[in-house]
């Protein structure tokens, strides 16, 4: 390696996706591809009990789906400001916090940024959702310092903060040729976040933007929310959710919710929780729901049913029209229809809520629709057509642009020096 280069790096830290970008003096971003020309990498780490080893991003989910022993981590994002954050859980024998696997993250992260840079970089900007928790402040200023005490632990001498709409606003404004008012729409996997910015040429470089920045609200919904309101309404019904037993009470709900949330999923698999899970089955009326659940959990199938849930929605919101979510991984033949319809209703509370909290930002902006210039929307969950239409819907009238969705932020936190 090289001296350090004065310059920056940008690391948009994810819930699903992490993304990172460099920039040095006034020159453009570039991002950095992570897995092969990729820009893009899921925020997944495998630790292989077989090999030993520690995979990354894609590897990691196909080491997972493909049956090799070990422990699938993801959504690692969400523990931020989370009691369980320092939590310790047994990885090839040894007791890791789970703080410590966002370090090991964030550290494979700067190794193969400083590969493709030819040097080590030490000032970084990482992104932040406007609440990492909501309604706690305390909390969410301990999510930041968690981050930044991990970022710290892997060699990054300079850390800062943006907020990840604020980024994908600095990003976005390269491209305008003149000043407009903007908002600019983040869904990400874990959070929902909206900016109401003012941008255009001659504010590219500002060293101080606060003036030019409205209003920013945001809530803590994102598309691994979606995914587990399309898991518990399709999927977990399949194990036992919302049936009725020999006395005609409910099946306990605490096994299918954490089944169907990417970052509580592990849990499931310890033995107290499979113990538990078996003391179950005189509540069931039909054993087959209780044999499947049972199957998910000593074959520790929880992660490749979100995981096929996840891209069950993909399929249909891309295709706008049915599909199915494939679980032959617990019973030959096995799946879970999902219509656009389907997809719409079940989704339609949270939808409301992210909807509202883009209108209260304009309203705490202080404008009217016909003063946005546009709707900016980045983020991988921002593509989803029930979000669009719905947002669509609630400014009618207003250009919608989509932009960068996996690499806006992180380009956009490499200008923000």
């Amino acid at each position: 390696m090289t001296a350090p280069l004065t310059g920056t790096l940008g690391i948009d830290f994810g819930t699903s996706n992490s993304a990172v970008s460099w920039a040095q003096g006034n020159g453009a971003a570039r991002l950095i591809p992570l897995e092969g020309e990729a820009i893009n990498m899921p925020t997944a780490v495998f630790f292989n009990a077989e090999d030993q080893f520690t995979h990354f991003g894609r590897d990691a989910v196909a080491q997972y789906l493909s049956g090799t022993e070990g422990r699938l981590m993801r959504s690692l994002k969400s523990l931020l400001g989370s009691p369980l954050l320092m939590e310790t859980t047994e990885v090839n024998g040894h007791a890791v916090s789970f703080l410590d696997i966002i370090a090991i993250f964030l550290g494979e992260l700067r190794e193969r940024a400083s590969e493709a840079l030819g040097h080590e970089p030490t000032r970084v900007v990482m992104g932040r959702p406007v609440h990492f928790v909501d309604d706690s402040p305390e909390r969410d200023a301990l999510a930041q310092h968690s981050l930044e005490d991990a970022a710290r632990r892997v060699g990054f001498e300079h850390v800062s903060f943006q907020l990840e709409p604020i980024a994908a606003a600095l990003d976005y404004e390269r491209r305008l040729s003149r000043e407009s008012l903007v908002l600019v729409v983040d869904i990400g996997g874990g959070t929902s976040d909206f900016t109401v910015v003012r941008l255009g040429p001659n504010h590219v470089g500002k060293a101080d933007r606060l003036s030019d920045i409205l209003a920013t609200t945001g809530v803590h919904i994102g598309g691994t929310d979606f995914d587990q309101k399309l898991s518990l309404g399709g999927v977990m019904p399949l194990l036992g959710y919302r049936h009725h037993g020999p006395e005609g009470r409910e099946v306990p709900h605490r096994v299918f919710m954490d089944l169907s949330t990417w970052h509580l999923i592990q849990w499931q698999y310890l033995p107290r929780a499979i113990s538990q899970a078996q003391n179950l089955r005189t509540n069931y009326s039909d054993q087959n729901l209780h044999r499947r659940l049972m199957t998910v959990l000593h074959q520790r199938e929880g992660h490749r049913m979100a995981f096929e849930v996840e891209q069950a929605k993909i399929r249909c919101s891309v295709s706008d029209a049915p599909t199915a979510v494939d679980l032959s991984c617990l019973e030959k033949g096995l799946s879970a229809p999902l219509a656009p319809e389907h997809m719409d209703a079940a989704l339609a509370a949270q939808l409301e809520r992210t909807v509202a909290c883009a209108r209260a930002c304009v309203e705490q902006a202080g404008l009217d629709d016909g003063d946005l210039g546009a709707l900016y929307l980045t983020g991988g969950s921002s593509a989803l057509r029930p979000f669009q239409r719905a947002l669509q819907a609630a400014f009618p009238g207003v250009p919608m642009v989509e932009g960068d969705l996996f690499g806006g932020v992180a380009s956009g936190l490499a200008y923000s020096r």
